[in-house]
């Protein structure tokens, strides 16, 4: 049964022992060997299968390729076999914590995989790229590697049920940073007192303002949960010294809830496992069909439907005015209310078109699909009947569907809304959509197939066919997998590929 962990500010007098606190709770719950059921199993080898698609599908992509050349500026560390970076061969290693950073901006980039939408947003999948570097580094076998990824899936989403991090402009991967510890701390089979300060630190130094997700929307987008990962790594190396970290980090009189969340006053209840309870958070997580913010994965699959539909709708002459009612949070994050000009920018970079649901929307209306590549060309963002529909487009907040997408009901927990569009001619069209075709309530529910057909069409374009042949089989293993299997787990370019991407120049 799940426990509920009271969450709040104590003073420096009152001593708060460390059992008390969260960071050690999160730590009991990283060393539990609870085994990991038969179900959870089958979803991790899903995300590790979409982590490699989303992958391959951004290996040449700016932001990465320099992530990338970092992490290989730099020697494998001299007490581990090192780990791999995605598209390079096997042999060519660096070590875990820039292999974390390489490997998590390669995931992240195209915004395409795992999600889970609480009180505060998360990418769970960005667990395991650390999880994946750290195991393939000191050696260990699959069945360790499928314990870490629970572990961080796990943390992450009990976190992200209780606390909400962006109403105090504190980006979202401040709770990646204790998860992955933890889950690293599970893979590795530390005690309890070494996760408890690697948790601390990773929380200590992961805390960052939303600013990275606001306004003209930079490359660090991708890279602010691969630093999250990076710092995890460095975090558990640091308490497997024996170093201590700031305490009690959550509750302390000068900690982060005092000063960067609800203050002295606040209060928040996190649930987590229970001594013995599976750690089965994963399997309440969704990933993606389309290359864009997952509050507008509805949206789009709504689009095409309304393309199908009525074709007279792609011509903006024909459509008066478009407002998608909807959620707070997809109405300040992605939508009007954000009051951010430049989500109507057609010269906005490509990371701030992905949180623009006027433009997503747009484009999925006129084109009935999305590409993760074709949508956001500037060809495409540019096009002038496209520019003057997508001006036509609001967002407006509902409170029905606010309270459906905080709703802690998995049959009426919702991220879509109601469509008006108005029509020139007087006519009106409403329709609606409460998830996504891909979501497990929705029209198409993802399935192993669809990981699988997935990850062939963001891979042929730049794997061989024997080498995605190879990846699947050993991910599909994943839980049998020797250590050397492990160090094995990830995809190969095709020659010529990664020579192909931007390879700039830095300090190191």
């Amino acid at each position: 049964m799940t426990v509920i962990h009271h969450l709040r500010v104590h003073r420096s007098d009152e001593n708060l022992e460390r059992e008390g606190q969260l960071a050690w709770r999160i730590a009991e719950v990283a060393t539990d060997p609870v085994a990991v059921s038969d179900e959870v199993v089958e979803m991790i080898i899903n995300r590790v299968i979409d982590n490699a698609a989303v992958a391959a599908a951004s290996l040449t992509r700016r932001p990465v390729s320099a992530a990338r050349q970092q992490a290989l500026d730099h020697p494998v560390s001299v007490s581990g076999d090192g780990s791999t970076v995605f598209g390079c061969p096997l042999e060519r290693r660096t070590s875990p914590e820039w292999a974390a950073w390489a490997n998590g901006v390669a995931v992240r980039e195209l915004d395409y995989h795992d999600t889970f939408l609480a009180a505060e947003y998360s990418h769970p999948g960005d667990n395991i790229p650390p999880i994946v570097a750290v195991a393939q580094h000191v050696g260990a076998d699959g069945a360790a590697l499928v314990r870490g990824i629970a572990t961080g899936y796990e943390i992450q989403i009990d976190l992200v049920r209780a606390i909400s991090l962006h109403r105090h402009k504190i980006d979202h991967v401040a709770h990646l940073g204790p998860s992955a510890a933890a889950g690293i701390g599970t893979l590795l089979g530390l005690d309890t007192e070494t996760i408890y300060q690697a948790v601390g630190q990773a929380l200590h130094t992961t805390t960052a303002t939303r600013q990275s997700r606001k306004g003209e929307i930079s490359t660090w987008k991708a890279h602010a949960p691969a630093f999250a990962g990076k710092a995890a790594v460095e975090a558990v190396d640091r308490a497997m010294r024996g170093e201590t970290s700031p305490s009690p980090i959550y509750e302390g009189e000068d900690g982060v809830i005092a000063w960067m969340l609800d203050g002295k006053d606040a209060a928040y209840e996190v649930p987590l496992p229970a001594p013995g309870e599976e750690k089965r958070a994963i399997l309440d997580s969704y990933t993606k069909e389309h290359s864009a913010e997952y509050q507008a994965q509805a949206w789009i699959d709504l689009a095409r439907k309304l393309h199908g539909e009525h074709p007279e709708l792609v011509d903006p002459a024909n459509v008066a005015s478009i407002v998608l009612h909807t959620s707070h949070h997809t109405h300040y994050v992605i939508g009007s209310g954000a009051n951010d000009p430049q989500k109507y920018d057609p010269t906005a970079s490509r990371e701030t078109l992905d949180h623009s649901i006027p433009y997503i929307f747009a484009v999925a209306l006129q084109d009935g699909a999305w590409h993760h590549v074709d949508s956001y060309t500037p060809e495409r963002a540019g096009r002038e009947d496209t520019v003057a529909l997508w001006q036509k487009i609001t967002t407006a907040e509902d409170a029905e569907w606010t309270r459906r997408y905080h709703s802690e009901d998995p049959d009426e927990k919702a991220f879509g809304g109601r469509v008006e569009i108005h029509l020139t001619n007087g006519e009106t069209i409403v329709e609606e959509i409460a998830v996504a075709d891909a979501h497990p309530l929705g029209a198409r529910p993802f399935a192993r197939e669809d990981y699988i057909r997935k990850f062939r069409l963001l891979a042929e374009p730049v794997l061989a066919p024997e080498e995605i042949e190879r990846f699947l089989e050993l991910a599909e293993r994943l839980p049998e997998l020797t250590a050397d299997e492990v160090r094995q787990l990830t995809i190969v370019a095709k020659p010529g590929v990664l020579a192909s991407a931007p390879a700039p120049k830095g300090l190191f």
